[in-house]
């Protein structure tokens, strides 16, 4: 977890393992068959130390809560959110959360293929929103510039969308829109949206 945490996942492998380990590479298959099983192993780790949510009889609230645990996980661990983690495991840790998730949805009179449609949609909604945080990280990690001397360099770029008359709502973004330049956008433009997110699902249920 170490490695992926701080090279990414693809730092992982038997080879590296052995040598932070100090054995031999083929020692490691006595415990595990392949590399896509340390990484199953990391994944279900994960899951049950470090996200953390509140089982609340209110669906809306849980749900809140969950979308706020998991967001805070995958940013701490970034290779959680990427496709080469691995395809979803039921490892004990992870089918823990996943039961308990979906018992926040539970007994509102919802079908099981609708309870796992409002969780899913969740999931998918925060690991979109984490990758564009992640990726903003790293453009600024790159260019070895805070985040608002990063900012400054678009500035030309972005005056000469302005300029060329072509780009008219993307000029109202640039002068009207108040998010862009909130110092807190991505924590503030997550709320918003999970919230939107949240009044969406409420239409799938039972009156």
């Amino acid at each position: 977890m170490t490695l992926a945490d701080t090279s990414g996942i693809e730092a992982v492998s038997m080879r590296t393992l052995a040598g932070e380990l100090g054995v031999a590479a083929t020692s490691l298959y006595r415990y595990v068959e392949r590399r896509d099983e340390v990484i199953e192993l990391m994944v279900d780790h994960v899951m049950g130390h470090d996200l953390h949510f509140e089982s609340v009889d209110d669906w809306r609230e849980g749900l809140r809560s969950f979308a706020h645990g998991l967001r805070t996980m995958i940013l701490r661990h970034p290779w959680m959110a990427v496709p080469s983690a691995g395809l979803r495991n039921f490892g004990p840790n992870t089918a823990e959360q996943y039961e308990l998730v979906l018992g926040l949805v539970d007994g509102w009179g919802l079908e099981i293929d609708e309870m796992l449609v409002m969780v899913e949609t969740i999931d998918a909604y925060v690991r979109g929103r984490a990758l564009e945080e992640l990726s903003e990280q790293e453009a600024v990690r790159r260019s070895g510039l805070d985040q608002d001397q990063w900012m400054e360099t678009q500035i030309p770029y972005i005056e000469s969308l302005i300029d060329s008359g072509r780009y008219p709502i993307l000029t109202r973004v640039v002068f009207d829109a108040q998010a862009p330049h909130d110092p807190d956008r991505l924590e503030h433009g997550f709320d918003v949206g999970l919230e939107r997110l949240l009044d969406g699902l409420a239409l799938m249920l039972p009156e």
